[in-house]
């Protein structure tokens, strides 16, 4: 089965392509990735030193190469496009919105075109909760809930999902959408809330909390999400739409704690600050579509996918620091120089 990935160094798609190639020994997969300033190719220079050339190939590209992307197609007999490319953290949204729709709304149109000529067998366009908007108190999104997105990020994932839809009931294409809550584990880049407030309190810095923090999202360990993907892949029904969450509403004041008391560290560290602009005070998902369709449930519970995190985070701090510094980028242009030779 041949797999075109797109985004795979980031967070979430070098986790699922770990998890193929570990998982399907007949799975061949191509990552395209522009490694923007949160792809890692170090993420997956294990599975490049077993598999490069063989199951595994990468390919250095934007998903809006309109020359690019169709030649990929033409060179590949492709099962299946999973694309997990997407600029995703709303604070640089909100900063500057313009890359956002790029990648996010022009990219999938590229990619849904191409696939399309290409007469691709299946697509699986990975979104967010985000594009939901935001909970009362009570309540839940299922795939029914109207899309009501409060940030440019989540607006512009809003419109590649719509783009999706249109393609599926325009064209015919066997397009699926998948939207996850808030994902944590190995490799994420440390911007997002849960390794920036390891880091912080390893160093014991202060740490920011926007407003009262009382903002509740629902938390769900990347490799759940990932089975969720690949149940999609081979399950999911085109022109559907499946929610996965983790069964684990926590407020970010909750999630900061957690981790000090994980990492023995006192709560004086915490710092609360302005809050952003248009921050959505709740998120909750409800999946059972994904149990009744996909026969999907997250397997970890929040304290033990965070207890997994933490552990990654502290053997693999030398990753920690090589992405701080950017020292990633130099390592992995070495690290393939000397391949080559």
């Amino acid at each position: 089965m041949h797999l075109l990935v797109t985004g795979g160094c980031g967070f979430i798609g070098s986790n699922f392509i770990q998890h193929m190639l570990a998982s399907h020994e007949d799975v061949v997969i191509v990552n395209l990735d522009k490694l923007t300033y949160a792809g890692n190719r170090r993420n997956l220079a294990e599975e490049e030193a077993l598999h490069l050339g063989r199951r595994y190939h990468f390919v250095h590209g934007d998903i809006c190469d309109q020359e690019l992307v169709p030649e990929l197609m033409k060179r590949f007999v492709f099962d299946a496009v999973l694309n997990f490319a997407a600029e995703s953290h709303v604070d640089r949204s909100i900063s500057d919105p313009f890359p956002f729709v790029t990648t996010n709304v022009l990219g999938t149109q590229n990619l849904l075109e191409a696939a399309r000529r290409a007469e691709i067998p299946r697509f699986v366009h990975i979104s967010t909760d985000e594009v939901y908007g935001t909970l009362g108190p009570t309540g839940q999104f299922t795939e029914d809930t109207p899309l009501a997105p409060n940030s440019p990020y989540s607006a512009s994932k809003a419109s590649s999902d719509l783009l999706a839809r249109a393609y599926f009931h325009t064209y015919g294409m066997p397009v699926m959408v998948t939207r996850c809550s808030n994902n944590y584990g190995p490799y994420q880049f440390p911007e997002k809330l849960i390794p920036l407030v390891y880091l912080k309190a390893s160093r014991s810095e202060p740490i920011p909390v926007y407003g009262d923090g009382q903002n509740v999202r629902d938390w769900i360990y990347v490799m759940d999400h990932c089975r969720g993907v690949e149940a999609t892949l081979f399950k999911g029904q085109p022109g559907a739409v499946y929610n996965f969450g983790g069964d684990a509403e926590r407020t970010n004041l909750e999630v900061v704690r957690l981790i000090l008391r994980l990492t023995g560290k006192s709560e004086d560290l915490i710092t609360h600050v302005t809050d952003r602009p248009g921050h959505d005070r709740r998120y909750a998902m409800a999946f059972a579509r994904s149990t009744a369709d996909l026969g999907w449930t997250p397997q970890h519970s929040f304290e033990d996918g965070m207890a997994r995190t933490l552990a990654w985070y502290k053997a693999n701090e030398a990753w920690l620091d090589e992405v701080q510094s950017g020292a990633y980028r130099q390592f992995m242009d070495n690290w393939y120089r000397t391949r080559q030779a």
